[in-house]
């Protein structure tokens, strides 16, 4: 296990938050990684880090895997005049993560909290929820309400938004 995937569990395991953790083979997108998550019972998401057209403004968006992203409808919703995928140098400088792992886990390095994360509303149905835990050679499940506490815990402005 990475110091990277270490300082997950510690914050999890800090807040007393119980998960399963599952290994797999290395994954870059949801398609790779969806057969690997067969098994595990818990609702898997994408997450998106983009930024606004200044680059004063990062956004995690996390949304239900097969759920679609309208970026000109989340734009209008976010009060953004653009919205665009951030380059993989914002990923580490914001997130401490890389491309292929990106996971609301990383706000963990966001000291600043700087970085604003965006939730599919439908996730509040979910009862588990499925995350790598920034790497991409595991994925942790635990409870939603836990998640929103880790959430909390970690001191960033969190939104809700419908995606439909």
């Amino acid at each position: 296990m990475t110091d990277t995937e270490q300082a997950v569990h510690a914050a999890l395991d800090g807040l007393g938050i119980a998960y399963t953790r599952h290994e797999h083979p290395p994954v870059f997108t949801v398609e790779e990684a969806e057969q690997h998550w067969r098994g595990i019972d818990a609702t898997h998401c994408k997450n998106l880090f983009l930024r606004n057209k200044k680059g004063t403004a990062h956004y995690l968006v996390v949304v239900e895997r097969s759920r679609p992203v309208d970026m000109k409808r989340l734009t209008a919703q976010l009060g953004e005049d653009r919205l665009s995928f951030a380059s993989p140098e914002r990923l580490a400088t914001h997130l401490g993560l890389t491309a292929g792992a990106v996971s609301p886990f990383g706000i963990i390095n966001d000291r600043d909290h700087a970085v604003i994360v965006v939730l599919d509303e439908g996730l509040r149905a979910a009862s588990r929820v499925a995350f790598h835990p920034n790497v991409n050679t595991a994925t942790l499940a635990l409870a939603f309400a836990d998640f929103e506490r880790f959430l909390a815990s970690q001191g960033n402005r969190v939104r809700y938004v419908a995606f439909v």
